[in-house]
């Protein structure tokens, strides 16, 4: 139990300092490995708990790089405005190009 415990610890630090990429990546693969079905029990349980980890990962990466974009607007006078980025607003775009097209 103590050598899980040791294990799961340098899982922890191995996933702080892993990119998005990899970690989705690899959590393709735990979910490939647990459809599979041919895991024992303990092994499913592990890759489960594995895969829990790396989804908060991803999902914190995720939510670090949206806060992170912004959208950059030309004024009438052709001035720059830098805005922080808002979800509405890009959903609204997308769906006007969206209809735009049609």
């Amino acid at each position: 139990m103590f050598r899980d415990q040791i294990c799961f610890a340098n899982l922890g630090e191995k996933m702080a300092e892993m990119k998005f990429e990899e970690a989705l990546k690899k959590l393709e693969k735990i979910v490939d490995d647990l459809e599979g079905g041919n895991l024992s029990l303990d092994d499913a349980l592990d890759k489960y708990e594995e895969g829990i980890k790396l989804s908060k990962l991803c999902a914190k990466r995720l939510e670090t790089a949206k806060k992170k974009v912004e959208i950059l607007l030309k004024s009438e006078d052709g001035s720059v405005e830098s805005k922080p980025f808002e979800e509405s607003a890009a959903e609204e775009k997308s769906e006007t190009k969206k209809s735009s097209k049609r």
